[in-house]
C-alpha cells in the first residue's frame, strides 16, 4: 500500500507544480536558516574536551581589597599573582595543576631570505599537555624540573613545525623566540580545542587557530616575556617584576578525578584563602572552583546575539510551516471531489489520512534536500565573514542529518492539518457536485 500511496502523491504532486514548489520552497527557507544558525550556535558552545571536560575546574580567589570598587565585584577575579598560582601548583592537592599565560613570540626563521614573524604563545608549566590531552606527533613535553630550572625548552605547534622545517622531526633541534634559542622537545598533532577554553580571562581569542609555541612559564618570564592581559588590584611602579607584583595574570586549571576531590579541592581552596586573610595578603574569602563547561558559560564564550538569531531563525521555520499548512490545506480542498470518489469506493479514513501524510512527507524531504543547499550557501557567506570563528562554520555528519530530521518533522506537522480536513470530508456531498 505504501507504493501505492507514494504514487499517488507523486501524481498529485506533478499536476500541481506551481503549487509544490512554493511549498518546497518555504520549507527549504525555513530549514536553510534554522540549520544555518543551529551549526553556528553549536560550533561555539560544543565542548572542547568532551572526554574529559567535567575533570577539569578553575579555581578563583580574591586579593581585591573590601573597599572601593573591588568590593562592588560579584565574583573574585578570572586570573591570579604568580604567588597565588605558585602556592596552589606547589600544593599538589590536584591529580594534575597547570598554570599558564598567553603571549606573542617573535619566530626567527633558520632559512636564508626568511623575514621573522610573530606567533600566538602560552607560557606554562609541565602538567598542561597530559591534562588538556595534547598529543604528540613528534617528542613530549618538558619536566617539572624543567620548570624548575627554567630550561629553554620549547613545544611547538605541528603547522609551524611544517612551516619551519617542513614537517621533519625537529626534536633536538633549536628555534629562536624573541631573539633567544629554545631546544625543541615535543611537536604536537593538531591540537586547537574550539572553543579555546584554556584562553578565557587571558586576552586571547575564543575560536580560530591553535597557540604555535608552548613554553616553560619560569624560562619565558626570564627573557621578560609579557603576558597579554594583566590587572592589578593594587598600585604598582614595576610591572617587570611581576612574579612579586600585586596583580593578576595567570590562569590555573586543575584536575579532579571525581567528586570527592572536588570537595577536598574546594576545602582546600577555602582553607588557603582564610590563611592568605589571616597573612593579611587578602581582605576577602570569596573562592570559586568552576568545571570546564560552568567556566566557559561564566565567561560568555557564545555571544546572546547568537543564540537570538537561532530563535529568530525557528520562529521563521515556523511561519514557514504555517503557510505549507495553508498551502496543503488549499490543494486538498481542490481534490475534495477525488477524496469523496476513493472514500465511495471503500477507502478508511485512516488510508486517506496516510496518503497526505506521504504526500506531505516528499515535500518535507524536497524542502530538506534544497533546504540543505541554503544552508551550505549560508555557511559559506559566515566563512567569510571577518569573525574569528568564520572559517570553522561547516556542516558536519549530525548537522546533515539533522536537517533532513527537521525537514520531516516540519512536513509532518504542516501535513496533520490538512490530512484530518481530508479524511473528515463526507463522500455523499462530493458526490453529488463531481
Amino acid at each position: 500500500m505504501f507504493g501505492y500511496y507514494l504514487d499517488l502523491a507523486i501524481r498529485s504532486l506533478r499536476r500541481n507544480r506551481a503549487l509544490t514548489t512554493l511549498m518546497v520552497l518555504a520549507l527549504a527557507l525555513g530549514i536553510g536558516a534554522s540549520i544555518t544558525t543551529l551549526t553556528v550556535l553549536r560550533l561555539l558552545s560544543g565542548d572542547p574536551l568532551p572526554q574529559k571536560s567535567a575533570r577539569l575546574f578553575y579555581p578563583q580567589v580574591d586579593p581585591n581589597a573590601r573597599d572601593g570598587n573591588a568590593s562592588d565585584k560579584p565574583k573574585p577575579p578570572t586570573t591570579m599573582s604568580y604567588v597565588d598560582a605558585m602556592n596552589l601548583l606547589h600544593a599538589r592537592r590536584a591529580t594534575r595543576q597547570a598554570a599558564m599565560a598567553l603571549t606573542q613570540a617573535k619566530i626567527v626563521p633558520q632559512q636564508a631570505n626568511a623575514r621573522p614573524f610573530f606567533s600566538d604563545g602560552v607560557m606554562t608549566t609541565a602538567d598542561f599537555f597530559a591534562m588538556f590531552d595534547a598529543r604528540f606527533q613528534y617528542g613530549s613535553g618538558w619536566t617539572a624540573q624543567d620548570d624548575e630550572g627554567g630550561a629553554d625548552a620549547v613545544v611547538i605547534a605541528g603547522f609551524l613545525n611544517d612551516k619551519l622545517f617542513g614537517g621533519a622531526n625537529s626534536v633536538g633541534r633549536t628555534v629562536r623566540l624573541n631573539d633567544h634559542d629554545f631546544r625543541i622537545v615535543g611537536v604536537l598533532e593538531p591540537w586547537a580545542p574550539q572553543p579555546r577554553f584554556y584562553t578565557q580571562g587571558l586576552g586571547g581569542h575564543s575560536y580560530g587557530d591553535g597557540d604555535a609555541v608552548f613554553l616553560p612559564l619560569k624560562a619565558a618570564r626570564n627573557l621578560k616575556m609579557s603576558p597579554q592581559d594583566v590587572e592589578c588590584y593594587r598600585s604598582v611602579t614595576d610591572l617587570g617584576a611581576l612574579e612579586s607584583a600585586p596583580c593578576t595574570w595567570l590562569g590555573v586549571w586543575v584536575e579532579l578525578d571525581d567528586a570527592s576531590a572536588v570537595a577536598k579541592y574546594r576545602q582546600f581552596l577555602d582553607g588557603y584563602v582564610k590563611e592568605q586573610v589571616a597573612l593579611g595578603r587578602f581582605q576577602r574569602t570569596d573562592t570559586a572552583l568552576m568545571d570546564l563547561m560552568a567556566w566557559l558559560r561564566d565567561q560568555q564564550v557564545v555571544p546572546d546575539d547568537v543564540r537570538l538569531q537561532v530563535y529568530m531563525a525557528f520562529g521563521f521555520l515556523l511561519i514557514c510551516v504555517v503557510n505549507t499548512v495553508g498551502l496543503l490545506l488549499a490543494k486538498c480542498l481542490r481534490r475534495s471531489q477525488e477524496i469523496g470518489v476513493r472514500r465511495a469506493l471503500g477507502a478508511t479514513r485512516r488510508e486517506i489520512f496516510t496518503q497526505f501524510m506521504v504526500e506531505a512527507s516528499i515535500v518535507g524531504l524536497a524542502g530538506g534536500v534544497l533546504g540543505l543547499a541554503f544552508a551550505e550557501l549560508g555557511l559559506f557567506g559566515i566563512r567569510h565573514q571577518p569573525a574569528e570563528y568564520a572559517k570553522l562554520a561547516h556542516l558536519d555528519l549530525p548537522m546533515f542529518a539533522f536537517t533532513f530530521v527537521v525537514a520531516l518533522v516540519a512536513s509532518l506537522l504542516a501535513g496533520l492539518l490538512p490530512a484530518w480536513r481530508a479524511c473528515v470530508l463526507a463522500p455523499a456531498p462530493q458526490l453529488k457536485t463531481a
